[in-house]
């Protein structure tokens, strides 16, 4: 009995439909944990970045030097750095152009919106997955569990005597559908608790840079 009732014997044993919600269960799992290491590493960078470009901005560096350092690299620039660029890129060009100094810095302001936009974007990205692996998962072992169960019953009802012995394989294979489901939502609910503040704290960061941004370049053109 106690090799009837192994793990590997429960899910090699268990009914197709348990077996596929098992698998589903086991895939949600490793994309979750994948999504989890990879935010993990972005929001780190993120910090990173925000904190290296804040050091350097309140540094009291000119900020045509810092735009020039910034523009000058190969690749695009994320975060507060993007914002930066191009809110000050913007300003430029319109300051050459008009000299409505509300214009100006309304037209500024404008573009780094929209680019404080994609930051939040790029930032929330895969929070939605790891919020609906947290939220389904639990029903979705639930619902092999019922159906392993339903048979199991089902099997009794065609016998005279039922056992223990009967029952429990059939009992225990579909309790494994829910311990899986509660293995798969748990990681990505902490995951999603814990993201979703970073993020939130990150997206207030550049919403105050931008809003003191905004400031020093009224103070320029007024």
């Amino acid at each position: 009995m106690n090799a009837d009732l192994s793990l590997i014997t429960l899910v090699l044993e268990a009914s197709l439909l348990v077996k596929l919600v098992m698998l589903s269960l086991l895939a949600i799992s490793m994309y979750s944990w994948m999504l989890i290491f990879k935010k993990h590493s972005e929001i780190a960078q993120a910090k990173q970045d925000a904190d290296s470009f804040e050091d350097k901005f309140w540094s009291g560096n000119e900020l045509n030097r810092l735009y020039d350092d910034i523009s000058s690299r190969p690749h695009a620039s994320r975060g507060m750095e993007g914002i930066f660029e191009v809110g000050f890129k913007e300003f430029v060009r319109l300051k050459e152009s008009s000299s409505d100094s509300a214009l100006v810095l309304e037209g500024a302001q404008r573009v780094m919106r929209i680019s404080l936009a994609r930051e939040i974007d790029q930032l929330e990205m895969s929070l939605p997955f790891l919020a609906t692996a947290g939220s389904t998962s639990p029903y979705i072992g639930l619902f092999g569990t019922v159906w392993g169960i339903m048979n199991s019953f089902r099997s009794l009802g065609q016998v005279q005597q039922a056992t223990l012995a009967m029952v429990a394989p059939g009992i225990s294979e579909a309790l494994i559908a829910t311990a899986m489901g509660l293995f798969a939502a748990i990681p990505a609910v902490v995951a999603y608790n814990k993201y979703s503040h970073e993020v939130e704290r990150l997206i207030n960061r550049y919403d105050t840079f931008l809003e003191e941004f905004s400031s020093i370049l009224q103070r320029q053109h007024s």
